[in-house]
């Protein structure tokens, strides 16, 4: 079968990906940025690859005429303020454009929303659904609720509060119940859902056998982590607070973590269907969940991660547009140093970041990253999904990947941290020496006023990065 996967780039469509492809279906990936778009060269000839915007029309006709169904996994929780009627345009723009191909089928993963006051996350996914529902195909709607995997927001969210907090003076909202599902059990429905006329034109809400609340969760979490931890809440924590909190102490940013604060006073429990039976599916539980997502990043098999999505950042542009290091107009730091062993260096440069550092004054990185969370940025929270690999539209730390060829050895990151103008960070081989490049546009006197503050800096920072990426192992 002939399948339009949108969300390609996103968490659960790159863990989806691969399922279909081995179902042997032929499938369309859609995206809004061929430059961020790397799945693994298994799966490079047999799928194809098309970019569109959902919110341009024009970008549509390059769907396929012939296709048999499509899956829409297009969400966005902070991309600009008026995400919800943005995301209404989208569903419109979508259903219209399959109006006019052979489209049988179309599934739609949102979220549980059988309360009646609902966030305005929640009601913007209800608002998807109806729209999606008025096309000339049969539409079926999965609702999740919280979905936990290794990379899942949920997931990471969860485990920073757990790992970084041994007393959680938390908001009310702690005792909202949900129904968490794992990621496993979520990809299953979608793969096992395509095409099955038994789910034709209904909507289901999914999740895994537990009810619990949010305080609940946490101390799951903290059972499998062996961790002794305390939770206390108080009732005159407000929304704003109750956000603020969440942003500070997790790796969320602020506008998710007000959409998030806002859709956790909802109760997410699922209503009873027979879905389960009509795919022959048995969900596993929280805790099976937990252990089989600390399973796979004990083994370094994070197929895909919320945090490199632009959501974490809050910034909605494509790659491409930054791939271009400017000069006019711009500071730079420039530094060169001679290595011994290339191969050696390449490797400290393929894992800087994350839990590895920045191999010098990490202090001064981790200030920067309090100061940046501080004014609303990213911080060093995000990390990194994999240790030792780096892909095109990765996260890393308060940086986005925009190049990366290790057998080049050449990377090269745009800063999504909060400046006064726009900061580009590159390694690069040339011959038997590494240079380091740091370029800065400013924006205005501010910008300027900006890089003179922090220059003395540089020498400390950037020269003894340098120093520690050539300097041979022992």
């Amino acid at each position: 079968m002939k399948i339009l996967l949108t969300g390609a780039t996103g968490y659960i469509g790159k863990r989806l990906l691969p399922v279909l492809v081995e179902q042997g279906h032929e499938v369309i990936c859609c995206v809004r940025d061929l430059s961020r778009f790397n799945p693994p060269s298994s799966l490079k000839t047999k799928i194809e690859i098309i970019q569109i915007d959902l919110l341009d029309k024009d970008s549509l006709s390059k769907i396929p005429l012939d296709i048999d169904a499509a899956y829409y996994l297009v969400h966005s929780m902070s991309a600009s303020s008026n995400y919800k009627s943005l995301e209404q345009q989208s569903a419109i723009n979508f259903k219209n454009a399959l109006n006019s191909t052979t489209a049988q089928h179309v599934i739609y993963l949102s979220g549980i929303t059988n309360e009646i006051e609902l966030s305005e996350h929640l009601e913007s996914r209800k608002i998807v659904e109806v729209e999606l529902n008025t096309g000339n195909y049969s539409l079926t709607t999965l609702r999740a609720g919280i979905i936990i995997g290794s990379g899942s927001a949920s997931f990471e969210i969860i485990r920073d509060l757990v790992e970084k907090l041994p007393i959680m003076v938390a908001p009310k909202w702690l005792n909202t119940k949900c129904q968490p599902i794992g990621i496993a059990d979520v990809i299953k429905i979608l793969s096992k859902t395509l095409l099955n006329k038994a789910t034709y034109n209904q909507n289901f809400d999914i999740g895994g056998p537990d009810i619990l609340t949010y305080r609940a969760m946490l101390l799951e979490f903290a059972n499998v982590r062996k961790l002794k931890r305390h939770i206390y809440t108080v009732p005159v924590m407000t929304p704003k607070l109750s956000s603020y909190w969440l942003y500070f102490v997790t790796s969320t940013s602020y506008k998710l973590a007000v959409a998030l604060v806002h859709s956790m006073k909802v109760e997410v429990i699922c209503r009873k269907n027979n879905l389960n039976k009509i795919l022959n599916i048995t969900p596993i539980k929280y805790h099976r969940a937990l252990k089989n997502a600390f399973t796979k990043i004990e083994k370094n098999q994070i197929i895909s991660s919320w945090k490199d999505a632009y959501i974490s950042s809050g910034i909605n542009s494509h790659i491409s547009e930054f791939i271009r290091v400017p000069t006019f107009g711009c500071f730079i730091d420039q530094r060169k140093q001679k290595f011994k062993i290339r191969e050696n260096c390449i490797d400290k440069i393929w894992k800087i970041g994350g839990q590895n550092g920045w191999y010098h004054s990490n202090i001064l990185w981790e200030i920067r990253g309090y100061l940046d969370k501080l004014f609303g940025g990213v911080g060093l929270r995000r990390g990194r999904t994999n240790p030792d690999a780096l892909q095109v539209g990765d996260a890393l730390d308060f940086w986005r990947v925009l190049y990366a060829d290790k057998q080049e050895g050449r990377l090269l990151l745009f800063a999504e941290m909060k400046l006064p103008g726009e900061a580009w960070l590159e390694f690069k081989i040339v011959g038997n020496q590494l240079e380091q490049t740091a370029t800065f546009r400013p924006l205005g006197v501010w910008g300027r006023l900006y890089w003179y503050a922090v220059f003395p800096f540089h020498g400390i920072l950037f020269r003894g990065m340098l120093n520690k990426l050539t300097k041979a192992e022992q």
